[in-house]
């Protein structure tokens, strides 16, 4: 129980090892191993079903599931990005990582999540002075589509065949053929409506934040 709980602290408040002198009575060497092997057990338990990208299988469920649900075919999921506070941050470094609207320094989080709240991809750590646009021009999220080596995943819509999936994306994103987003100022009943199901079907990447601030949140709690 106490390795447990300096690996769960240590991620929890972002703390050294040497920290855990005073409150559990450990050495740094023992919380720095059982940090370790906390990881070691996670990837052991869950890899094989969780820690993963989608397999060709797992996107054709995906696009099943969202064009039933939401009625997207191709809809691989939603992607957003969000503000998580750094705490802890360095004093040298609090100007490069704080943004006026956020009083504590932040690092930026993007996911990718699909309706029943897989993270299938995560790119964190980028300083929160950033948007949306410059995170996901460092993020890896696309490099398999550029070295050619992502699984065929091609999807038909209206009669037409096309080869990459897609993600439902907010106005601040590039238009960009792998990301579609609502209309700004839909005139025409067709753009009123395709802008109606966008907005209800990215509440999905809304309520998978939710679900993870929450988890986040109880993880925490002083132990």
């Amino acid at each position: 129980m106490q390795k447990c709980t300096a690996a769960i602290r240590q991620l929890a408040y972002a703390i050294s090892s040497d920290a855990m002198d005073e409150y559990l009575g450990m050495f740094e060497k023992i919380a720095r191993d059982s940090l370790y092997f906390f990881y070691q057990g996670i990837i052991l338990i869950y890899s094989r079903r969780y820690l993963r990208k989608p397999t060709l299988h797992d996107i054709r469920c995906i696009y099943k599931v969202h064009r039933e649900k939401h009625g997207f075919p191709g809809m691989l999921g939603s992607i957003d990005c969000r503000h998580v506070e750094r705490d802890m941050c360095h004093t040298t470094r609090r100007g490069q990582f704080h943004q006026g609207d956020h009083p504590d320094p932040t690092i930026m989080l993007e996911v990718l999540a699909s309706q029943d709240l897989w993270f299938w991809y995560v790119f964190c750590g980028v300083a929160g002075l950033y948007n949306d646009i410059n995170v996901i021009k460092q993020s890896p999220i696309f490099y398999d589509i550029i070295d050619r080596v992502e699984p065929a995943q091609s999807f038909y819509a209206n009669g037409e065949q096309f080869k990459h999936g897609y993600y439902l994306a907010d106005g601040i994103y590039n238009e960009w053929p792998t990301l579609v987003q609502a209309y700004s100022s839909p005139i025409e009943d067709k753009g009123k409506y395709f802008t109606k199901k966008q907005e209800s079907a990215r509440k999905d990447i809304r309520r998978a934040f939710g679900v993870l601030k929450k988890k986040v949140n109880l993880i925490s709690r002083p132990l």
